[in-house]
């Protein structure tokens, strides 16, 4: 099969490059380049889709599989392939509610969309507009077309550093401040997991909208695999909300923040989307346990990937300051 792929140098469409390509698929990936080098097995043509000349691809492929977040970008790309099957990579950030736990691409409300193009760092809602007009423009101009929402998306190579504070701090194990509740809800997907799915929804030309997340599981869970992947049995101490949000923790990601955590209960949905079609629609996914793992090697092999999150010595001294209340 013929796969195009707009992208192919970072996290998530450098995995999907390297899946498709592992399975024997003619792999071509457009880009800039500026990024990192494409996979090993596929193609690269240079393409910058601020002012995109495809005059040196072919004009036929069976699947596009793009991630953009720029209405105009994805407007002339899929104006330029519209016979073949693309797979467009969106967001759960195109839910207007993020409070509603159990969600399904059916149930949930989507932001109106934004069909400019705006800054999408300017804000989550911002964001998820635009990614709202992205899959509108795909599923009206596209042959047929399967239309992924990750959530939080992890694993080695993430740019973010979000889920890549956790790994390393239980691996030094100790005494690890824990957020929240041991009950509250986590969800997230492995990056070679939604990878190996969007390849497969190419090769099936799987129709339909999804979410692209894994099961649901708990806090105390989350972090009882990332101390199994990582061989430590760290001491747990949750400290409530409340007192994180009066120590001046940040939520989600940055440098004083606790990452994988969010507040509750306006953000108790996000992470809790009931994502049975997709698993039936072919998604699998490893065990937590693995990801951790091999985030580790990636981040001892890797000096320059990237983690946020509590320093040592914040989180020593919030830990100082919960322990003095009873004192």
């Amino acid at each position: 099969m013929k796969i195009l792929v707009l992208g192919g140098t970072v996290f998530l469409s450098k995995a999907v490059a390297v899946e498709a390509a592992a399975r024997g698929h003619e792999v071509t990936c457009a880009c800039r380049g500026t990024s990192g080098s494409v996979p090993e097995g596929a193609r690269h043509v240079v393409l910058d889709r601020e002012a995109p000349d495809w005059s040196a691809l072919e004009t036929a492929y069976d699947t596009v599989i793009d991630v953009a977040r720029h209405p105009s970008r994805v407007r002339d790309a899929v104006a330029t392939f519209p016979s073949a099957h693309w797979v467009f990579v969106s967001t759960v950030n195109v839910y207007s509610d993020d409070s509603i736990p159990g969600g399904t691409p059916d149930t949930l409300p989507l932001h109106d969309p934004i069909t400019t193009d705006e800054d999408p760092m300017a804000s989550p809602e911002v964001y998820g507009a635009m990614k709202v007009a992205c899959e509108q423009i795909v599923r009206e101009g596209a042959a047929t077309s399967t239309v992924i929402r990750p959530g939080l998306i992890v694993g080695p190579g993430d740019p973010s550093g979000r889920f890549s504070y956790w790994p390393p701090r239980v691996a030094d194990a100790g005494e690890v401040l824990a957020p929240g509740s041991p009950d509250d809800p986590v969800q997230l997907i492995d990056v070679r997991d939604l990878a190996g799915w969007i390849v497969g929804c190419a090769e099936h030309r799987t129709d339909g909208t999804f979410d692209g997340t894994g099961h649901i599981t708990t806090r105390g869970a989350f972090l009882d695999e990332v101390s199994r992947g990582v061989g430590t049995r760290p001491q747990w101490t949750w400290l409530p909300q409340e007192f994180l949000v009066e120590q001046e923790v940040d939520p989600w990601s940055g440098d004083r923040s606790l990452p994988v955590w969010l507040p509750l209960p306006e953000y108790a949905g996000l992470m809790a989307h009931d994502s049975a079609a997709s698993f039936a629609a072919g998604l699998t996914t490893r065990p937590l346990a693995d990801t951790a793992r091999d985030t580790l090697t990636w981040l001892r092999d890797d000096p320059d990937s990237t983690t946020t999150g509590l320093s040592r010595e914040d989180e020593a001294a919030v830990l100082r300051a919960w322990h003095s209340l009873g004192e």
